[in-house]
């Protein structure tokens, strides 16, 4: 105790660190405030008394305390975000998605443990925000078409989503820091699978309770205004030009076997149209299919068969490659220009850039060829084009737009492009050709370059309160180490190792004291604060830090039992209709159970490993 007092810059660097994660978790102050307001005060504290390294240097100068900001860990985990947006924003993911969709129709409860085992698998090798934020519609649907409450399937896809992130080094941004951490601290590197291990022991107890917790824990609430499936019918057209995969197509019992989600209204050939019912029709070049769809359908055909609309397609006109397809509605206002008017008559497309892909009449039904139409006040556009000439529509007195109507569509070409970036980062870095920062960068840098992300929706994708907590989060573990205070608490630690079964203790200890700072803090600055303890106190009690530091990161990655612990928790909070309570009693428990299970299984398994 006589030690602890004689070191007062470590006494003050400590009673600051435990100030700063009081101010984070109380959630009165920004976190953005509470990190310039700590970071700022370690620069104050060791300009004014610096900490003498054996040279005579100042070990805590201005240049290490901000060292952190450009952790190669840091860009690490900022590159991979952006590599994970262009997956979402490119629609990478959807046919594997569609595929699970599909499947759910004929085996319910096979399809949605084949989308939680999805989820895992990916969150292994994507950040868990993106991944989540995709699976939350289609949790939905799932729930809507099987009539389960969606309070069963949402806090179990935000934890799958956890768990599969213990599974590999770039699983979360938390098995970044630590291993950069681990490698600064002990000169040596934590691989790419090193953590698979244990992380699939503690991933299939965790998936064994989970899915005893959905079906008896959870509570069934149904939100009280969920949204309907919008039935309402446009009219589109399709020209078969040359290429068109519908080229040579025959009827089918007086259906198109491609355009089974839409309705065939008529086959327009020159001077000729055939009506449905279609016998024996076979679609030729130049043909005019015109079709009634719903939103939706028109929306998923875009995604998947693009093909299909090339002749739509390339008539729009993008902002180069960085182009954001953008689909809206609106209405032909009363009085009009465009009133009696044909849409071929209006030359819609060069006045604005835009498509209209669809029309939709309340009055009647309208059949015939969507150029020929004439359109009538109340009338429903719908629009494709680039963002920026969709945007501009907003000032057109003759249409009024649906402003909340407005969606961005993938572009089907970037979807191969992402995939492509998202397997070269992963390969590149399991084979050791690049370094994580390296190849997460170059990612980032591919994304943006063959437009499946343009530099705004890049640089959305990067959480500045995650860099500002990060950076902040270094600055403190590397006061905390120049003053001695990790050492100090480490040495706290080390006498459980003296003890018989000392070597189980110890993980234990570290494992708990890990996983409840995690939930009160940030995981991320739970890792970084307690990596370099984890290593010092391996050091005095003479076992291999990387089982410590192993024990960090699977503990850091327990954040179940708070919605504010991790990202996914708040993101399924609302569409889950969770209270803050429903956390606690179904997370709880489940860190208590993968704390026994580590203290049990880790201390064999890493002896068979080799490690102790």
């Amino acid at each position: 105790m006589e030690e602890f007092f004689s070191n007062w810059q470590m006494v003050v660097t400590l009673i600051a660190i435990g100030a700063a994660v009081v101010a984070y978790s109380s959630d009165r102050f920004s976190l953005e405030l509470v990190s310039a307001v700590t970071l700022a005060f370690f620069l104050i504290l060791f300009h004014l008394a610096p900490v003498e390294g054996p040279g005579g240097d100042n070990v805590l100068s201005t240049t290490a305390l901000l060292e952190g900001f450009a952790s190669p860990a840091l860009f690490a985990i900022m590159g991979l975000l952006i590599v994970g947006q262009g997956m979402y924003q490119s629609g990478a993911l959807d046919y594997p998605t569609r595929l699970l969709i599909g499947a759910h129709a004929k085996y319910r409860q096979g399809a949605v443990i084949g989308v939680f085992f999805f989820v895992m698998v990916v969150s292994a090798f994507l950040n868990n925000t993106p991944v989540v934020v995709m699976f939350i519609p289609i949790m939905a649907a799932m729930a809507a078409q099987g009539g389960i409450a969606p309070s069963r399937l949402m806090m179990p896809l935000s934890f799958m989503s956890i768990l599969g992130g213990m599974l590999t080094t770039i699983g979360s941004s938390t098995n970044l820091l630590a291993v950069e951490a681990y490698a600064k601290g002990t000169g040596t590197q934590i691989e790419f699978f090193d953590l698979v291990p244990m992380g699939l022991v503690l991933a299939g107890v965790g998936c064994v309770y989970l899915a005893i917790a959905t079906k008896y824990f959870l509570p069934d609430r149904f939100g009280d205004n969920e949204k309907a499936t919008d039935g309402r019918q446009f009219l589109a057209q399709l020209s078969l030009d040359r290429g068109n995969p519908l080229i040579g197509e025959r009827s089918v019992a007086g259906l198109f076997p491609s355009l089974k989600d839409v309705t065939v209204r008529l086959v327009q050939r020159r001077e000729e149209t055939h009506l449905p019912p279609f016998e024996d029709v076979t679609l030729r070049l130049h043909d005019r299919v015109v079709i009634a769809a719903t939103r939706d359908s028109l929306t998923n055909m875009l995604k998947t068969k693009s093909e299909i609309l090339a002749g739509v397609m390339s008539e729009v006109e993008r902002d180069g490659a960085a182009g954001e397809l953008t689909m809206v509605e609106a209405v032909v206002a009363p009085g009009s220009r465009i009133i009696s008017r044909s849409i071929s008559q209006i030359r819609f497309r060069f006045q604005t850039n835009c498509v209209i892909v669809g029309i939709q009449r309340r009055s009647r039904m309208i059949r015939g060829d969507l150029e020929s139409i004439r359109l009538e006040a109340g009338d429903v556009l719908l629009i494709l084009g680039d963002r920026a000439d969709v945007r501009r529509l907003r000032s057109d007195r003759d249409i009024l737009m649906l402003q909340q109507s407005m969606t961005q569509l993938p572009d089907p070409d970037h979807a191969r492009y992402a995939g492509l970036i998202f397997v070269g980062v992963i390969l590149s870095v399991a084979l050791g050709l690049f370094p994580i920062a390296v190849a997460a960068i170059i990612g980032a840098a591919a994304m943006v370059a063959t437009g499946c992300l343009n530099v705004r929706q890049a640089s959305r994708a990067i959480d500045r309160r995650v860099y500002l907590l990060v950076g902040v989060a270094l600055c403190m573990g590397t006061a905390m180490e120049g003053t001695g205070g990790a050492q100090y608490v480490g040495s706290l630690l080390t006498p459980l190792a003296e003890r018989p079964g000392g070597i189980t203790l110890l993980l234990s200890a570290v494992f708990l004291l890990t996983a409840l700072l995690t939930n009160v803090l940030s995981n991320n600055a739970t890792a970084v604060l307690l990596t370099p303890i984890a290593i010092n106190a391996a050091n005095t009690a003479g076992i291999d830090p990387i089982i410590l530091v192993m024990t960090v990161i699977y503990a850091a990655n327990c954040s179940f039992a708070t919605p504010v612990a991790y990202q996914t928790n708040l993101l399924v909070m609302a569409p889950g209709h969770y209270q803050f309570r429903d956390f606690i009693s179904v997370g709880g428990p489940l860190i208590l159970l993968l704390w026994l299970v580590y203290t049990l299984i880790a201390p064999p398994l890493y002896a068979l490993m080799g490690l102790i």
